[in-house]
Order: structure tokens, then sequence, then C-alpha cells
């Protein structure tokens, strides 16, 4: 299979290729030529198969060429086996046709392991090939890094950057990066927001001189891998409900839109899905392109949900490109166009969005609000990003008949203070985070320059 980037000016490459370039050449994003499409007669068949075993089943078409099937369903096999649930990916029912999909048993419970700690095998695996090695340059809200660093500390032929927001992060988000004393893992703690950090990542990607001859590699959504590691996801908890003799709908907490672009290429692939539920928070430029086509940065805030204090949702872009018609001229210019100013979707481009996704959005009171309600319902304890896509699944939905299924994006743990806040007790931290508070802690705070941290990066990398 070959990829092609949505701003159409860069090679076409493979998928080891992608694997590891992460932001194409020309500021795009790289996207699959084609899709694979499986037949209801195809999906049904995979009803009994186990997570790994589907997983290989949705992969393959997108590796093949690239890695040998005994390769890849080794590493397959070695990633889910490393969740601490059997099912991998459970459903939790809420109520009539209402489900949690839970995406936290993974190492650093949150949705990102399902794809970050599958991505560093993949990398390790194809840089082995090669005799290379590679420099990850990271953006996180919170959860990505610490999945990623999870990801690769292990491995012999990566460094590992990490750029999180100054106190933006909780706790245990930043712990659980800053504890991990790997040589080969650095964390930096930068001195503004996460659009600033991300900004930081692509402006780096465009020039590489400073790494002296060294190519950087992306853990971001940005990176193709993430989002086909994630589509499994969708038909594993739709083949669960009844799918495909059934349609089913989703609701998905997302701030960069790669985690619902998964659901939506599930569904291009051949899932029969009814409705794609985008549910932010006050940080609601999805919401408010979606709603009403105004895509407009404007303030970012500081949220109860911090995974989704982002205004600049890069995977956004892969979809644009579709809805375009795969034009990468026009894309280039409308990205470019975003950067200084609001834009609007071309009418029948953004009736098109309207006609694919829903959306809602959620401020921090109603997200303690819901986390109480759904306890006091359920005894069911909800992080406060999930807290969101139930709500926004409950405001939007539109045929009770069909399965709703929430994604849960993190452990509640994760997040005390809005659980703390909707009166219920601070979750406690499973066995093997047991003493995460105790452990020692190493990062770098650095100014909002860019100069500085590709300064820090040269200073560290092993050629």
């Amino acid at each position: 299979m070959k990829y092609i980037s949505t701003r159409g000016q860069a090679p076409v490459l493979d998928f080891a290729d992608v694997l590891l370039a992460g932001l194409a050449e020309d500021g795009g994003l790289y996207v699959p030529e084609t899709l694979p499409h499986f037949s209801a007669a195809t999906i049904a068949s995979w009803a009994e198969l186990p997570y790994n075993e589907l997983a290989f089943k949705i992969i393959q078409p997108f590796v093949a060429g690239c890695i040998a099937d005994v390769d890849l369903q080794r590493m397959i096999d070695e990633t889910y086996t490393g969740f601490n649930h059997i099912g991998v990916a459970p459903m939790v029912q809420l109520g009539s046709n209402e489900w949690v999909l839970e995406l936290f048993h993974g190492p650093t419970l949150a949705f990102k392991d399902f794809a970050l700690q599958l991505l560093g095998r993949l990398m390790d695996h194809v840089l082995a090939q090669r005799g290379e090695r590679l420099v990850i340059m990271g953006a996180t809200s919170g959860d990505t890094g610490s999945a990623a660093i999870e990801g690769c500390r292990h491995s012999q032929h990566l460094d590992i950057f990490i750029m999180h927001p100054y106190n933006r992060v909780s706790e245990v988000q930043r712990r659980q990066m800053t504890t991990i004393l790997a040589d080969n893992v650095y964390n930096i703690a930068l001195e503004g927001n996460f659009d600033d950090c991300q900004e930081m990542v692509k402006d780096s990607f465009a020039d590489q001189a400073f790494l002296g001859g060294l190519k950087l590699g992306a853990v971001n959504s940005i990176n193709w891998a993430r989002i086909m590691a994630q589509i499994v996801y969708y038909f594993s908890s739709a083949l669960s409900v009844g799918a495909p003799h059934r349609e089913v709908s989703f609701s998905v907490p997302t701030g960069n839109f790669g985690d619902i672009f998964a659901g939506y290429l599930a569904k291009q692939m051949g899932l029969p899905v009814r409705q794609l539920v985008v549910a932010t928070n006050r940080n609601d430029i999805l919401h408010r392109v979606i709603s009403g086509n105004d895509m407009s940065k404007g303030q970012l805030e500081h949220t109860l949900s911090p995974s989704m204090d982002i205004m600049v949702s890069s995977n956004f872009e892969r979809l644009l490109f579709d809805v375009y018609g795969r034009d990468g001229a026009a894309i280039a210019d409308l990205m470019q166009r975003f950067k200084k100013e609001a834009v609007h979707l071309e009418p029948q481009r953004w009736e098109a969005v309207r006609a694919l996704f829903d959306s809602y959005a959620v401020d921090d009171a109603t997200t303690c609000d819901v986390i109480r309600q759904v306890h006091a319902e359920t005894g069911y304890l909800l992080d406060p990003h999930t807290a969101i896509g139930v709500k926004a699944a409950r405001e939007c939905r539109r045929d009770s008949k069909v399965p709703m299924i929430t994604l849960a994006t993190a452990h509640p743990v994760k997040f005390p203070e809005p659980v703390v806040k909707a009166g219920l007790q601070s979750p406690q931290l499973p066995a093997h985070l047991s003493d995460l508070f105790e452990r020692e802690e190493r990062y770098s705070v650095l100014p909002n320059r860019i100069a500085e941290v590709q300064a820090f990066m040269a200073e560290r990398v092993k050629h």
C-alpha cells in the first residue's frame, strides 16, 4: 500500500517510510492512497476473534509488503498481552443500548496505549532492519507522552524527547512521563500551552538541520500508524453489540481529531456506523466548525479535561483532504490561511462534514455533574473526558434503538480533581503505579523558544 500527503507535494511513500517520517515534507499528513474495504460477511466472520487476531486482520493490509505477517502478528501479540484485562478493550453497559468502551487497560491507563505500545515495536523493527537511529520529538497534552515513552523506553534505536505544557497536565500524567529514567528518554516542560508544543514539533520537522544528519520521527497522531491501530477497537466494540447485522453509533472525546478520524475510517472500510459524535470541552474549535462553519482558533483555556485542551486539531486536515476531493493544493491553501486567520469551509464542503459528524461541547461544571450523575445511577466512575463523551452521546443521539458507544479514553485515577469536585472519593492508583508519587522525577523546564529546545535536543542525541 502507498501513502500520499494531504498537501500533494511530498513523495509517495510505503508504510515503513511513513512510519519513520511522521509529518510529510510539504507539511501535510500522510494517508493511504486507497482503503481496504471489508464485506459484511467478512466482518461477521470476525465476531469470535480475540482482540490481537482481529487487530492483525485490520492492520495487515496497511503494512503489507513492508513487514512480514509473522513479524506483525508477533508485535501485535506482544503489545496486547501487556494489557491488564483479558478482553483488552472491554465494554460496560450504562443503560439501554448505552455503552462505554474501556480503552484504559494498557500500561499507562489511556487509549493512547493501543497505538503507541505497537508503534514503538514497529519502529524498532524497521530501524533494526535498516541499521538506523531515529530521534522522536513529540508534543503531549498529557496521555500521548507517557504512552509513547513506555512504548519506546526499551529501544536501542531511538532517542525520545516529549514536550508537555508546563503546569498544564495532571500530576499523575506528569509523573507517568517524568519518572521513566531511561537513558534515551527526555522530558521537556515547555513554558507554553499544548498548541505551542505541537507547533514547535511541526516547525522542527520542516527543518531538521539542528540534528546534524539524524532524522526526526513522530509519535503524535500526525503519524499514520497511530490512526491505523485505533481503527481496530471500533470494529471490536461494534462486533460485540451485533454489527454488522445492526448499525452502531460512537461518541468520542477528542481534541486533535485523531481518535474519531479512526472511527470515520472504520465506517469507510465497511463498518455500519450510524453516528459519529465529536465530544469536546470549551476549547471547542471542532464543535464550532462542525456546527457553525467557524474554523477560528480562539483563546486556549485550561480545563478539567486537559487532554482536550487543544485549538489546532491536526487530524482534521486528513478529513478535509477527503471532503475537498483529495485536492492537495486546496488543503495547502486552506491550512496556510488558517495559520493567520479564521477560515470558513466552502458551503458544500461544510455540509459534507455535517453529514458525517455530530458535535457537542461541555463545560467543566457540566462535566462534574455528569460524573456525579452516572455514578449515582450506576456506581460507575467516569474520567472527565469520558464524562464529556457520555453527555455528548445523550444530547446528540438520534435513535435509541441503535447502540451508542462512548469511548472511555482514560482511567479516572489520572484526573482526580474533577472526581473530587463531583463530590466523590478520589480514585486509587492501580497496583503497578501504587508508588508513583514516591518515584524520582526527571524533566527540564524550557522557555517557549524553538532555538533553545532544538539546542537542548542536539546536545543529547546519540549518533
